[in-house]
């Protein structure tokens, strides 16, 4: 029941807020300046205070999520509400003037244990501060599983929703984990997790950039 998380792929998918509609991605211009990403607020049964963190990539392409007590559990000795945990995380992103981002796709990763008849959910979806919530992606895994587990969301960059240019607005991100013990022997622990001790293992959300039209004088 080793619970090593090992670098994998993953998943979820975008928002942002009205920008110019274009068929196709043209070449991104990354804002030169280094962005900086706060964790504004943390709730949720799968990240109590100082269990999740956040890092920008350097070349302002991505940012990480890492946790390091996120699981949903069945089984002997598991609280009854252990069955499913969440997460809510609102981010305050601090963007280079003239420039808009938006998630273009989310990867997902953690370690699954299910014994046989049992299954596992892994759900999220994201929205800025304001506006509607995007549609829930969810993702389930099947037992028997005693490994790695990877999903990963895209979405068109036509389809893309901008952060609205020259506002401050809050990103948020909400996650959940959820096990159910099925047909399972009830003396069986199975669990899904997405925490690691490892810090290369995390959460990774994929920015889209654009330049934001020039303010009419």
């Amino acid at each position: 029941m080793s619970r090593t998380l090992l670098v994998g792929g993953a998943a979820a998918a975008l928002i942002a807020t009205a920008a110019p509609s274009q068929a196709a991605a043209p070449q991104i211009t990354v804002p030169p300046d280094k962005i900086v990403i706060e964790l504004a607020t943390v709730n949720g049964s799968g990240c109590r205070e100082g269990t999740a963190q956040v890092a920008v990539a350097p070349d302002n392409t991505a940012f990480t999520v890492t946790y390091s007590e996120y699981m949903a559990q069945v089984g002997p000795g598991a609280p009854p509400t252990a069955f499913r945990k969440n997460c809510q995380l609102n981010l305050r992103v601090h963007v280079p003037n003239g420039f808009t981002y938006a998630i273009v796709q989310a990867d997902y990763r953690g370690f699954g244990f299910l014994h046989p008849g049992a299954s596992g959910v892994e759900r999220a979806n994201y929205y800025f501060q304001g506006m509607p919530q995007t549609a829930q992606r969810t993702h389930t895994f099947s037992g028997p599983l005693d490994d790695n587990w990877q999903t990963s969301d895209k979405t068109e960059y036509a389809d893309l929703v901008w952060a609205p240019c020259g506002e401050k607005r809050n990103f948020n991100i909400n996650t959940e984990l959820r096990v159910n013990g099925g047909t399972s022997s009830p003396n069986a622990t199975s669990f899904m997790a997405m925490d690691s001790t490892d810090a290369s293992v995390n959460t990774l959300y994929h920015l889209a950039w654009q330049t934001c039209p020039a303010p009419r004088a």
